[in-house]
């Protein structure tokens, strides 16, 4: 009932006649802005026709030189924004890479009017002469797209004008890509504002708390080094920590972006080396003291109490009064027995307590390095087990020596990863008399030695740095002596196993009185074959000890980032500036050739001659039929010319029947007034 209601109030409103006459307003108002718009672009058609039947050459081509100018002015301003923001951020150049685009959209559009212009020009003055019905389809195809633009080329074989305004075409349709290969963005390193910073260490002082007993300071190992220390004396030493995707660095690095480069900079440290002393054992069997076997108890001159014993092996100064078995066994001559293995033997140059040097200098091979840690004679069987030793197989013999060290370093991290490169390295060697002071005590309870560093450690370098030359690296003489003091538990230290089924046992800290220590390792770094290695990667590992205390100085360096950058690749634009030059071209020639034309109007791409000059009615009624189309001979035989006072001429026809025509171009009405 209620839509009943609603749709009789509707129909009733409708038909009302305020609502008919505001409905025949609207329809005025429409017809009215329809002939506004109409009469408008007749103006426009109107203005272009006058230009077009103009005797000025310059005035018939005026909007298609424009067209070409505003093509190149667009070129121009996108070379001059390329010059502007090459090699900058994006994010610097982000808007004129919009407008680089627009231009180039602008500049390809405004290229492609006068060349179709010239082309549609040129197909009027190709039938001021008798040419195939055909090519007028062919002309007017090419002036609107790529397959027409190919079969004028077929046409004309390339010998006319035209050709090049069809090869134009199909090139003007590649020109956007060449405008947007123009830009490459790149990732580059770019420099960062915060910089990034690395220690170094010219002079070490040690945290070492000052231990006294009755009145004497007694010696005491520095803590942080000990347990770098202790690492590698009982084990593989320090493993990198897994960090992102590398591992961290063992020294405090700051790198605020992920790619940071520090530059050549010196910075104290310990360095190793190691030498083959191979010629210096010699093989044999002597009844001498034992020294080295598991089960002897440790202390101050307790040599005495040591056994002797036949052993046959590998000794040093086998010769001399005193030589000592590196790599052997103990040997029953009665029973012809083998019994307790000497795998491994560490022998410090410096005696233990008294600090005296042996072999003169306290070295074998590196008597010119002044400022040592340690040097020692590691000898260890070859491949480690007892069975080579009890073999009498040659040992593997090294002298090593940590000794301190000024390196001069270069270093970089780059994606979590710490890169570090020693390029040179310099140690005092100068001669002089042994650091140590030892001065024999006794006292009501005890006999002694009481030893002392006197020496401070100085390294000079010649290196220039940044407000920093000739500087002097080195340690006080405290110092050194903790650190030395750190190694006495190890150095010397023997590996020994009871038979060849047995495990290895390692018998340490010989200083300490009463039974042995001994303990199995589950890594035993002293039977390695590359003792190098692991002597240069202890060495690393205090040197970092040194680095990373709070008393460092920075180093800054570099820091780098990930930045898109715009690089312009010039050689692309060579296509769009050799099509603006060749439009140009072709433009002037079609203007030059065409400079004569006055008694037919400037057509271009107009349509309107094909309205005005329609064929002969005969020549309709043939070809208004399709069998008319489907003789090709007759098709294709059939020449038409355009004359501008009889219109279109068809071959074989009668001259009595022409076209229609327009009036001559002065009086001539304007384009669009049929």
């Amino acid at each position: 009932m209620l839509c009943s209601l609603v749709g009789a109030a509707l129909l009733s409103l409708c038909l009302s006649p305020l609502f008919l006459k505001c409905l025949a307003v609207f329809r005025d108002k429409i017809n009215h802005n329809k002939g506004a718009s109409l009469e408008f672009t007749q103006r426009i058609e109107k203005k272009l026709f006058e230009y077009n039947a103009s005797k000025n050459v310059f005035k018939r081509w005026l909007f298609e030189m424009v067209s070409w100018l505003i093509s190149a002015s667009c070129m121009i301003a996108i070379i001059l924004i390329y010059l502007q923001i090459k090699d900058r951020p994006i994010s610097e150049s982000s808007m004129f890479l919009i407008w680089t685009n627009v231009l180039g959209k602008v500049s390809s559009a405004t290229l492609i009017m006068p060349v179709t212009e010239a082309l549609g020009q040129l197909k009027w003055n190709w039938f001021q002469k008798s040419n195939a019905m055909w090519d007028f389809d062919i002309f007017d195809k090419a002036c609107k797209g790529p397959l027409g633009a190919v079969m004028l080329l077929f046409r004309t074989k390339g010998r006319s004008l035209a050709a090049l305004g069809a090869l134009l075409i199909l090139l003007l349709l590649a020109i956007d890509s060449f405008f947007q290969q123009v830009v490459d963005l790149p990732d580059i390193w770019a420099l960062q504002d915060t910089a990034s910073a690395l220690p170094k260490m010219t002079r070490y002082t040690a945290n070492v708390d000052t231990i006294w007993r009755e009145g004497a300071m007694v010696a005491n190992t520095n803590g942080d080094m000990a347990l770098v220390i202790d690492k590698f004396s009982y084990g593989n030493g320090t493993q990198p920590v897994k960090f992102g995707n590398g591992t961290r660095p063992d020294i405090p690095v700051s790198c605020p972006s992920s790619n940071c480069t520090w530059p050549v900079y010196d910075t104290l440290g310990v360095c190793s080396e190691c030498a083959d002393i191979s010629s210096y054992l010699t093989f044999d069997c002597l009844t001498q003291r034992v020294d080295w076997t598991s089960e002897l108890r440790g202390g101050f001159n307790n040599e005495g109490a040591y056994p002797n014993a036949t052993m046959c092996g590998y000794f040093l100064n086998a010769t001399g009064e005193n030589p000592i078995l590196m790599s052997g066994y103990i040997y029953d001559p009665e029973t012809a027995i083998k019994g307790e293995a000497l795998l491994t033997r560490i022998l410090p140059l410096t005696t233990l307590f008294t600090r005296e040097l042996l072999f003169g200098e306290g070295s074998i091979h590196f008597k010119n390095h002044r400022h040592t840690i340690a040097d020692v004679l590691v000898v260890s069987a070859s491949n480690g087990s007892a069975k080579k030793v009890l073999e009498d197989a040659p040992p593997i013999a090294n002298e090593c020596v940590l000794y301190w060290c000024v390196q001069t370093l270069i270093s970089s991290y780059n994606y979590g990863l710490y890169h570090e490169e020693v390029i040179e390295t310099t140690f005092n060697a100068t001669a002089g008399t042994s650091p140590w002071l030892a001065i024999p005590y006794k006292t009501e309870f005890e006999n002694g030695t009481d030893i002392f560093h006197t020496e401070d450690v100085n390294i000079s370098t010649n290196y220039t740095e940044k407000e920093d030359s000739n500087s002097i690296y080195g340690v006080s003489n405290d110092t050194a002596a903790a650190i030395i003091q750190a190694f006495v538990d190890i150095f010397p230290s023997f590996t020994t196993v009871a038979n060849e089924t047995s495990l290895p046992v390692l018998r340490f800290k010989t200083w300490s009185g009463g039974p042995a220590w001994t303990r199995n390792l589950a890594f035993n770094p002293w039977l390695s074959s590359n003792i190098s290695s692991h002597m240069q990667r202890l060495a690393r590992a205090m040197t970092n000890v040194m680095r990373s205390v709070s008393t460092h100085q920075d180093v800054e360096g570099l820091a780098f980032s990930k930045e898109i950058f715009v690089s312009v690749r010039w050689e692309w634009l060579a296509f769009p500036l050799v099509l603006l030059v060749l439009s140009l071209v072709f433009l002037v020639s079609t203007m030059r050739k065409t400079s004569k034309d006055t008694e037919t109007a400037i057509w271009k791409t107009s349509t309107m001659p094909t309205l005005i000059y329609s064929l002969p009615k005969e020549v309709q009624g043939q070809l208004s039929e399709p069998s008319g189309w489907n003789s090709t001979n007759k098709t294709k035989k059939l020449r038409i010319r355009l004359h501008p006072k009889s219109g279109w001429r068809v071959s074989g026809q009668s001259q009595l029947n022409t076209s229609p025509r327009l009036p001559p171009p002065a009086i001539q009405a304007p384009r669009g007034w049929i």
